[in-house]
């Protein structure tokens, strides 16, 4: 066993070993705290017994969800959503346990609330306090996973690119091999075709940086020698150019029985600079452009229970209150219904009616004007629930109706979709999901009135990069950020 797999080990290790000791520590300290012995009749043998189901149902779900924090390209919070779901799933089983076996088990809801809600908070603070001891050794050298490139092509390049970009991932690049020192092996042609448009933008300097910092190291009949000599754990192949070539059936063979990781790097570049995804059309691989993760029914079950839930919530606690006291500003300011409904563009791009508040004065032009900062329809009462967002809270019966989530792109007018829909390629990607009252566009600048396309632009590309990449934490994180601003106030915001 090579140093990297003896410290990949060790960190696997320590992760199981500060999991096990939070989990009882923790167990421990609320039972001495909120002292529930009486519930298991005073027995002495309770706590011992139950540590021990503690601490195998936990190995149980550690062999489900595993350690994670070896891994290369890892973000902070994937290691939350991993504790989140670990804790979960513990609690589920041993609370369920406790219930059949013990009598009177309902009373211990503040003990178990405690115990897990502690040790979730406990357990995601010690992997990302772990994970940024990693990344300080990984930057120091330690921990390093070797890397050999076959070919120099732009898709190779970019590898290397996002290689370096991060220190802390920990990958060495040990050199190229190709059949000319700086020259890729290309055999695709190249598109002119400006309607491919680009979702990733290639940073300027990665030829120079790669031909400059990654040693040639001849052609690919040098390869095999080359890693009979040298530690090496991956092999990126840029396999198109090469697959005729006896040499590299040498080389993969070679990886296959040296535990060395061969991956093939398609060379699409010049065609689609994204990231793709992979799947089987029966036993061949099939390239495709998107993935959306609320394409899965669990995550869609997870967002409509959050959405339900959250929204009665709010309705209850802020809508009706808020109806109240504004719907009666509203009638004193102006003549007209307390409600604007207005039709929308939905999921699948469906037609449904949004509610708001009104903040201006009954007008023709509701449908085809957007609402500008010196916009003379709006009321006095109007200006102020525009600015503080109080307009949007009627929108939570829309998202307990279902034609609208809590997170997601914001619903345009129907003569916004029609236009931009001819301007802007992707602009109908946004609603392969259900429109948000917020959404990551809004909090990262992109709110309000679009006067320029470039604008509209900037909104749906953030509204797709939401859709590929959507978690559950990133929903929250949104509504908490959406708040925030609403708090502090946007200059956006009339």
């Amino acid at each position: 066993m090579d140093n990297f797999s003896k410290t990949n080990t060790l960190i696997k290790g320590v992760i199981l070993i500060v999991d096990l000791v939070l989990i009882n520590g923790l167990f421990v300290l609320f039972w001495n705290l909120l002292n529930p012995h009486f519930l298991f009749n005073n027995d002495p043998s309770s706590l011992p017994f139950l540590l021990l189901c503690n601490t195998v149902l936990y190995l149980f779900c550690h062999s489900i969800f595993g350690s994670v924090l070896h891994k290369r390209l890892l973000r902070a919070e994937e290691l939350v959503r991993i504790s989140f779901f670990h804790t979960i799933l513990h609690a589920l089983i041993f609370v369920s346990l406790v219930f059949i076996f013990y009598n009177n088990a309902g009373l211990l809801t503040k003990f178990f609330f405690y115990f897990y809600t502690s040790f979730f908070l406990a357990s995601a603070l010690c992997r990302i306090l772990i994970r940024r001891i990693i990344r300080n050794l990984r930057r120091r050298g330690r921990n390093q996973r070797y890397v050999l490139f076959i070919g120099c092509g732009d898709n190779l390049k970019k590898i290397y690119h996002d290689m370096k970009v991060d220190p802390a991932s920990g990958y060495g690049v040990k050199g190229y091999i190709a059949e000319e020192e700086g020259r890729p092996d290309k055999i695709l042609v190249t598109s002119d075709d400006d309607d491919i448009e680009e979702s990733y933008e290639n940073e300027e300097g990665e030829e120079d940086s790669f031909l400059m910092y990654v040693p040639y190291l001849g052609k690919l009949d040098s390869a095999l020698e080359f890693l009979q000599k040298h530690q090496i754990h991956d092999v990126f192949c840029d396999l198109q150019a090469y697959y005729k070539n006896k040499d590299l059936f040498d080389v993969i063979n070679y990886c296959e029985n040296h535990f060395i990781n061969f991956y093939s790097v398609p060379n699409f570049y010049h065609f689609l600079k994204r990231r793709m995804h992979v799947t089987f059309f029966g036993h061949t691989p099939i390239l495709y452009l998107r993935e959306e993760p609320l394409s899965r029914p669990i995550n869609k079950l997870i967002k409509r229970a959050f959405d339900i839930i959250f929204s009665l919530i709010v309705i209850c606690l802020v809508v009706l209150p808020a109806y109240l006291i504004i719907g009666t500003l509203i009638k004193l300011s102006s003549p007209g219904p307390i409600l604007f409904k207005q039709k929308r563009t939905g999921l699948k791009g469906k037609e449904f009616y949004c509610y708001k508040f009104r903040s201006m004065k009954v007008n023709d032009d509701a449908d085809k004007v957007q609402a500008t900062k010196d916009d003379p329809r709006k009321t006095k009462i109007g200006e102020f629930i525009r600015k503080t967002s109080i307009d949007e809270l009627p929108q939570f019966f829309n998202v307990l109706k279902g034609d609208m989530s809590v997170v997601g792109p914001r619903p345009h007018m129907l003569k916004h979709t029609e236009e931009y829909s001819e301007l802007i390629g992707k602009y109908m990607i946004r609603h392969l999901v259900k429109p948000g009252i917020t959404g990551w566009a809004q909090i990262n600048g992109y709110r309000g009135e679009t006067k320029e396309l470039w604008q509209m632009k900037g909104r749906v590309k953030r509204d797709v990069w939401y859709i590929e990449n959507w978690s559950f934490f990133l929903d929250l994180y949104i509504i908490w950020r959406t708040v925030w601003n609403a708090v502090k106030g946007e200059k956006e915001a009339y």
